[in-house]
C-alpha cells in the first residue's frame, strides 16, 4: 500500500471519527426497525400497495417478499435519460421471477449542463444536485421498501442521488446506468468547428451540423464529463455492477445487466447472510477510491464538489488537501477527451475501467479491503460481463491495454501525477485541472481583465480588445452570488486567444466541469466574491500569479492598495429571478462555500 494513500485514509478517518459514528448508528437504528409496512396500520398499508396486482399485495402483506424501491431519473427530452423509461418494467419483471416485488417510488428532476450551457437555467444546476438528494429521500421516505434501485447517469443526479439514498443508507442500494450513446464526429473535428464559430470562420448553421453530429443519439454524451465521471465513481466506489458504465444503451447487454442489478440487490438483503447496506460501503476507504479513480482517468473537476458532499452524507469530511496529495502518486493512466482524442466507448473497448482498477490495485494504489454490492473487495470488479445464453456471466479483465495511446498501466502512465492540482496564495483556494493543459501553459503571469458575467467577456472579445497576454477573471459566479454555472461558453474563445499566440488563463469562482479545455483555469475559488474572498477586489491591471506546478495562486498588490477598494456589490441583477431562479434565493442565501461542498443541506453527516 502506497503509504501517501495510508496517511491520506488515515487522517480522514481521524478527521471523521465523530460524524461517521453518528452516521452509523443512525443507519444501524434504521436497520433494527426494518421497514416500516411491516408495523404501519391498515390505512397506511393500503394506501402503499393500492395500485398493486392482488398477488403483490398478498406478497407485500403477509408473504416474505422484498419489496424494491425504484427511484429514476428518467425524462425523455434529455438523450441520458431516455433509455430510463423501459427500465421499471424490466426490474419489476426480474424481480417478479425472484419471487420479490419493485415498486417506482420516485421520480428525479434531471436537467442537462449542455442544453442549459450559458443560458440562465444553468444557474439552477449546482443546486438542482440538492433537490435530487431531497427528491430522493422523499420516494424512499414511505419507509416501504427492503432496498432500493437508483437510475441515473448525468452530472448532478448521480451525486443527488447518492446523498439521497445514504441517508437512507440501512438499504441494500445498487446503481443502474443506461450507458452512453454510440460514438459520433470525432471529439477533434468538434472542437475545430466550435473555435471557427467563435472566431467568426464558419456560421451557426455549420455549428449545429457538426453538434448533432456529436450528440446524435440516446445515451450520454461520450466525453469525458462529469456524467461519465459519475459511472466511473460508481464502478470505483463498488455501487455498480462491475463493466456496466459504458454499455450502449438499447443493447442486449445493457437489458441483462438491469436484470443483473435486480438479482444482485437482493443477495444484499437485510435478511440475508451477506446484508450489504449502502452506508457501510461508503465509508473512508470507498471515498479515497473514489478520488483515486478520479485523478487517474483525468475526471471531472466537479467532483471536488461533488465527493465532498457525498462524503459527508455518509459522515465522511475530506477537503481539497485529500485530493492534491493523492494527486501527488496517483498516475494517469487515460487519455479520454477533452484529455485526449478517445471517448469513452473507445476507452471501454480499450480495457475500460476493470483494467484500470486492475493496475491502480496491483501498484498498491487503491484500498481492496472494501465492500462492495459484489461482496467484500474491490477485486470484485476486475473482471467483465460477457452473455451466456440470455444471462450475465463473468470474466477476468484484459490483462493489458488493448490501445496504449487510450489507457496504460500504472507502470507506464502517461504521467506519474493525477491531473488535478490545488493552488493556494492571497486570492484563497482553487482546483486546476492540468491533465488536458501543456506543461508549457501551466505557469502564467499577466495583468487581469476582470468581467462580472460570461457575456461580457464575449462581447469584449467580439469587439477585439484581447491583444496581450491576461488572466481572465470572472467573478460573482460562485453559489452565492448566481448558483455556480459552468463556464463552458468561455471555452472556445479562450482556445482561440491561446492559438494566436497569446498567453491566457481564467480565474473564477465558477465551474468548468469535465469539459475544460486546454486553457490554464483556476475554478472553485473560495472565498468566492460574495464570501470576502480577494477575486472581489481584483481590478483591471492587477498582475495575478497562477502556477499550478508550485501550487501559487497571488495577486501582487500592496495591503494599503487593497483597503482602499470597496467590497464586491451583489453582481448581475439578471441572476435574481427568471426562469425559476427567485426560486432559489434561499439556495443562494444558505450554501456553503465551495470546499465545503456548495450544499444547503447543511444536516450532512451530523
Amino acid at each position: 500500500m502506497n503509504q501517501i494513500l495510508k496517511q491520506v485514509t488515515d487522517r480522514i478517518s481521524n478527521r471523521s471519527a465523530k460524524s461517521r459514528e453518528s452516521y452509523l448508528q443512525r443507519i444501524d437504528r434504521a436497520a433494527a426497525a426494518g421497514p416500516s409496512r411491516h408495523t404501519m396500520s391498515c390505512s397506511n398499508l393500503a394506501h402503499g400497495i393500492a395500485a398493486c396486482s392482488a398477488a403483490d399485495k398478498a406478497s407485500l402483506v403477509s408473504g416474505p417478499a422484498a419489496n424494491i424501491a425504484i427511484v429514476s431519473s428518467y425524462n425523455d427530452m434529455l438523450s441520458a435519460h431516455q433509455p430510463f423509461e423501459t427500465f421499471p418494467d424490466v426490474i419489476r419483471k426480474a424481480a417478479h421471477e425472484a419471487g420479490a416485488v419493485a415498486q417506482f417510488a420516485g421520480g428525479v428532476p434531471a436537467m442537462c449542463d449542455g442544453v442549459t450551457q450559458g443560458q440562465p437555467g444553468m444557474e439552477l444546476s449546482l443546486f438542482s444536485r440538492d433537490v435530487i438528494a431531497q427528491s430522493t429521500a422523499i420516494a424512499l421516505s414511505h419507509d416501504m421498501f427492503d432496498a432500493s434501485i437508483c437510475l441515473g447517469v448525468c452530472d448532478k443526479i448521480v451525486p443527488g442521488l447518492l446523498m439521497g439514498s445514504l441517508s437512507f443508507g440501512h438499504l441494500p442500494t445498487v446503481f443502474a446506468p443506461a450507458g452512453p450513446m454510440e460514438s459520433g464526429l470525432p471529439n477533434k473535428e468538434k472542437a475545430r468547428v466550435r473555435e471557427a464559430y467563435a472566431s467568426g470562420h464558419v456560421g451557426r448553421d455549420e455549428l449545429l451540423k457538426s453538434e448533432s453530429a456529436s450528440y446524435h443519439s440516446a445515451g450520454t454524451c461520450t466525453f469525458y464529463g462529469t456524467a461519465n465521471s459519475n459511472q466511473m465513481l460508481m464502478e470505483f466506489m463498488g455501487l455498480q455492477l462491475p463493466g456496466g458504465s459504458f454499455v450502449n444503451p438499447g443493447t442486449p447487454m445493457r437489458e441483462a445487466l438491469t436484470i443483473e442489478a435486480v438479482r444482485q440487490v437482493l443477495q444484499i438483503l437485510p435478511t440475508g447472510e451477506n446484508y450489504t447496506p449502502i452506508g457501510r460501503i461508503v465509508d473512508e476507504k470507498a471515498i479515497v477510491n473514489a478520488i483515486i479513480g478520479l485523478l487517474a482517468t483525468g475526471g471531472s473537476t466537479n467532483h471536488t464538489i461533488h465527493l465532498v458532499a457525498i462524503a459527508a452524507a455518509a459522515g465522511i469530511r475530506i477537503n481539497w488537501d485529500d485530493f492534491s496529495d493523492l494527486s501527488s502518486v496517483i498516475p494517469q493512466l487515460t487519455r479520454i477527451y477533452p484529455n485526449g482524442k478517445a471517448d469513452v466507448n473507445h476507452f471501454h473497448a480499450a480495457g475500460g475501467l476493470g483494467f484500470t482498477m486492475t493496475t491502480l490495485l496491483d501498484a498498491g494504489l487503491l484500498h481492496d479491503d472494501v465492500q462492495t454490492i459484489m461482496g467484500p473487495g474491490l477485486a470484485n470488479f476486475c473482471r467483465e460481463p460477457v452473455l451466456q445464453d440470455g444471462t450475465i456471466a463473468w470474466k477476468p479483465v484484459t490483462e493489458q491495454s488493448l490501445d496504449t495511446s487510450i489507457l496504460r498501466p500504472a507502470s507506464d502512465p502517461f504521467d506519474a501525477h493525477g491531473g488535478l492540482r490545488l493552488v493556494q496564495g492571497n486570492l484563497g483556494r482553487a482546483v486546476i485541472k492540468t491533465s488536458a493543459v501543456k506543461e508549457k501553459h501551466h505557469r502564467i503571469e499577466a495583468p487581469a481583465r476582470v468581467f462580472d458575467t460570461q457575456q461580457d467577456f464575449v462581447d469584449a472579445f467580439n469587439r477585439g480588445e484581447f491583444t496581450t497576454d491576461m488572466v481572465v477573471v470572472l467573478t460573482h459566479q460562485g453559489p452565492s452570488a448566481n448558483g455556480m454555472p459552468e463556464l463552458h461558453q468561455l471555452t472556445p474563445f479562450l482556445r482561440v486567444l491561446q492559438g494566436s499566440g497569446l498567453k491566457v488563463a481564467l480565474l473564477t469562482d465558477g465551474r468548468m466541469s469535465g469539459a475544460s479545455g486546454q486553457v490554464l483555469a483556476a475554478i472553485h475559488v473560495t472565498p468566492d466574491t460574495l464570501g470576502n474572498g480577494l477575486i472581489g477586489k481584483v481590478r483591471d491591471g492587477d498582475m495575478i500569479l497562477i502556477d499550478a506546478q508550485a501550487g501559487i495562486m497571488n495577486m501582487n498588490i500592496s495591503d494599503a492598495t487593497l483597503s482602499e477598494r470597496p467590497d464586491p456589490g451583489p453582481g448581475s441583477e439578471d441572476s435574481a429571478d427568471g426562469m425559476g431562479r427567485e426560486l432559489f434565493e434561499m439556495f443562494r442565501r444558505n450554501a456553503s462555500d465551495t470546499e465545503a461542498g456548495g450544499t444547503v443541506l447543511r444536516g450532512l453527516g451530523s
